[in-house]
């Protein structure tokens, strides 16, 4: 029986697909073999022997302390692109809203007062004020073209807009859904310059912390408007409220408040709904679900933020699951170890990301606790071993860090 600890609350769709025979889903457990979560702050979480995997329910993982995992030799799943259409539609709302003044004339009309010939008056008088601007023509900027980034752009596209992207990660599997239409901007600088809309998507990291400055800001078009539904800290906020103030920029949109935002009437404040529906919360609890269930059962690992993407279909009685230093002449010691005991290797795989590797192996017969330990003394961190026939038999080793 596998022991789940859950943070938040989980969607049940998503729970479900671990089925209670094999799955023990408990907020209290204090050994669990795996973590779900959403938004809960993980770094101060005294990180127990028993914990295998933990599973991010969102696309970022700012929460998780990746590094740590890492070092203990636990992967980290995320749910990239579940919530990729949530936030698409908050983006393009986002869009509307800047551009027709949409924030601005709601707070006018909620306080006209008067008879209703007055009221009348006001409405035709006052609305002069909120003249705006239509989407079509206009060039959207999008920084990072991700799932998410791709939805967005092939959304503006849709809409009339002319689209720039610039990722220089982007993946094959991106590239391929996105529109044909979106043009490659060499730099973020060029694509600043060019944009009457800006929108990020990248994750929060040293090289993207105060992505947009004010000497990116001063090369922008009068007028541009900024938006901001990835991550706090990507956009300066202060540069950004300089130049609203000045007239540079028209209006900031951000899914991130923060008190120096309240009060100016160019900026609209949402509070962290980029992924907040219904749907995307049950599509990011489905998916981190079905990869935890995968690799507790089998070993296998995909959409992990720290380790490498592995699949392999079972054979054999028996499967060695090994994570290690990504050091030269691992799968050679490993194998020998195993020739040495008499136990056949029917086939495997073993794939590196950075200073990890990690190695799936199918075996005809399962190995005992003599080779296990002459495994240990390779100095490697041993993950679990899976028996087709039961749940994970786990069995810790010493960091691979």
């Amino acid at each position: 029986m596998y022991k789940i600890k859950t943070f938040n609350n989980i969607s049940e769709k998503g729970l479900s697909r671990l089925p209670d025979e094999a799955y023990d889903i408990n907020p209290d457990h204090e050994s669990p073999d795996a973590i779900i979560l959403r938004s809960y702050k993980l770094h101060d979480y005294p990180v127990p022997d028993s914990l295998v995997a933990v599973g991010r329910a969102g696309a970022g993982t700012n929460n998780v302390p990746v590094t740590k995992m890492s070092e203990k030799g636990i992967p980290v799943f995320n749910a990239p692109g579940a919530n990729a259409n949530a936030v698409k539609e908050l983006v393009i709302a986002g869009m509307l809203l800047a551009c027709r003044n949409i924030v601005q004339a709601w707070d006018y009309a909620s306080r006209v007062e008067g008879t209703a010939e007055e009221q009348n008056k006001a409405v035709e008088d006052g609305k002069k004020k909120y003249v705006g601007y239509e989407l079509p023509g206009r060039t959207l900027g999008v920084v990072g073209l991700g799932a998410i980034g791709v939805y967005v752009a092939n959304a503006a596209v849709a809409l009339g807009m002319r689209v720039v992207g610039f990722d220089p990660t982007i993946t094959v599997k991106s590239a391929w859904k996105m529109s044909s239409e979106v043009v490659e901007m060499p730099s973020v600088d060029e694509l600043v310059r060019q944009s009457d809309f800006v929108t990020f998507h990248v994750p929060l990291l040293d090289s993207t912390k105060g992505l947009l400055n004010a000497q990116r800001i001063a090369t922008m078009k009068d007028g541009a408007v900024v938006l901001n539904f990835a991550r706090d800290g990507i956009v300066d906020d202060d540069a950004v409220l300089a130049a609203l103030d000045s007239g540079k920029l028209g209006a900031y949109v951000s899914d991130f408040p923060a008190s120096k935002l309240k009060g100016n009437s160019k900026v609209i404040t949402l509070p962290h709904l980029g992924a907040s529906t219904a749907e995307a919360e049950e599509n990011c609890a489905i998916m981190v679900a079905e990869q935890l269930k995968d690799f507790l059962e089998n070993g296998n690992i995909h959409n992990s933020v720290n380790f490498p993407e592995i699949k392999l279909a079972r054979i054999g009685d028996a499967r060695l699951a090994i994570a290690n230093q990504n050091r030269p002449d691992m799968v050679a010691q490993i194998s020998h170890v195993l020739g040495q005991s008499g136990v056949n290797i029917h086939h495997m795989r073993n794939e590196s990301r950075g200073d990890l590797a990690y190695t799936l192996l199918d075996m005809d017969e399962a190995i005992d606790d003599g080779t296990l330990a002459k495994i240990t003394a390779i100095d490697l961190s041993l993950i679990h071993i899976s028996e087709p026939t039961r749940p994970m038999k786990e069995s810790r080793m010493p960091s691979c860090a």
